[in-house]
């Protein structure tokens, strides 16, 4: 090359710098073509499946033995924050499917929109009830909280999740944007190119690092509500609390999420028998998803964004979801040696009348 540069006039060497340029951005054009046609595939391959299965149950006329006992009937849904260990624990449950004999489908939606259409709703709500043929089922997707009362469905589903230290959350998506992760090293991300640290964001008061990104972890637990999505709103933080409380079954940690699995298998073995034994195993060294680049931010940098009334409301929240977490966890386990048990059966009958003869 330096042979080249040598022979070639200065006026050459420019056009063939700027032809190789060129040449780079049209291979890197085709490479993002080629990985939207291939998302384009699967969405299409999922359809037919789906309709394929609806045309058999269709065919096929009721089934003799729709009614599923209630083991058999479970449905959980893990409506999954981004960069909150969602993929790590996901492959768990992908991983555990066969052998416990359930189904897992990722819900898919279009640019990873987490609030849906109203006509989406419905549909979703009518697959996830009355498609028996995928029951048990566990449903996972960067989805909001929906309600499925306010459809009249008789039984809900079981609703899971797991939530983050908010501003550590933002710095891992940040980087990801940019640099990806170990799990699909090769996809090209949005923001790839781009250097600038966070660090750099805050100070320079980027788009990318402001405070209203924090804003992601109460909306999704508030749900498909307008004010659940204006940023910085106490109603939907509110909201967000009381759903967490009364309509989730259980929302861990990403710093605990091996307790978090823990007490799924205790309270929920039809699904996650195994998991802790396989996360301990396996999960911890393959199943972790780790950011590339990813800087640590200074302590400046956190200083600057605990100003914001956002990151007190979503550090509230996730304080709230930390709380509960732990009194469950101190409900159900006992620790001996700095390792954790689930307690056994800690309730009995007595009393029982009238005497049986």
């Amino acid at each position: 090359m330096g042979l080249l540069r040598i022979m070639m006039p200065p006026k050459l060497q420019l056009l063939a710098v700027v032809a190789f340029a060129v040449a780079m951005l049209f291979l890197e054009n085709q490479i993002q073509k080629l990985e939207e046609s291939r998302s384009r595939l699967e969405r299409a391959i999922a359809r037919h499946e789906v309709r394929e299965i609806e045309q058999r149950q269709t065919m096929d006329g009721p089934r003799q033995d729709a009614t599923l006992d209630e083991e058999e009937d479970m449905v959980i849904i893990y409506n999954r924050v981004p960069k909150t260990a969602s993929t790590s624990f996901t492959n768990i449950a992908y991983d555990l499917c066969a052998k416990n004999r359930y189904h897992v489908l990722h819900i898919n939606t279009t640019k990873n929109n987490p609030v849906m259409s109203l006509q989406d709703q419905v549909r979703f709500v009518k697959n996830i009830t009355s498609w028996k043929e995928m029951k048990p089922g566990f449903y996972h997707g960067h989805v909001s909280y929906l309600d499925f009362a306010k459809f009249g469905v008789k039984k809900k589903p079981i609703y899971i999740n797991v939530i983050r230290d908010p501003i550590e959350r933002l710095v891992s998506y940040y980087y990801f944007l940019r640099f990806g992760d170990d799990y699909r090293p090769g996809l090209r991300r949005r923001k790839q190119g781009d250097k600038k640290t966070f660090d750099e964001c805050v100070a320079e008061g980027g788009s990318d690092c402001a405070p209203e990104k924090l804003w992601l972890q109460i909306p999704f637990f508030c749900g498909h509500s307008s004010e659940c999505w204006n940023v910085g709103s106490r109603w939907a933080m509110d909201q967000a609390k009381y759903n967490l409380i009364n309509e989730y079954f259980l929302v861990g940690v990403t710093e605990e999420l091996e307790d978090f699995i823990m007490l799924l298998e205790a309270a929920l073995p039809r699904f996650f028998r195994g998991a802790t034994e396989l996360y301990r195993t396996v999960g911890k060294k393959s199943h972790l998803r780790k950011t590339t680049e990813k800087k640590v931010p200074t302590k400046q940098t956190i200083a600057k964004l605990q100003q914001s009334d956002i990151w007190k409301m979503e550090n509230e929240f996730y304080e709230f979801a930390l709380e509960q977490f732990q009194f469950i966890r101190a409900h159900a386990v006992r620790e001996k040696d700095g390792d954790l048990y689930i307690l056994t059966q800690n309730f009995f009958y007595e009393k029982i009348y009238p005497k049986s003869n």
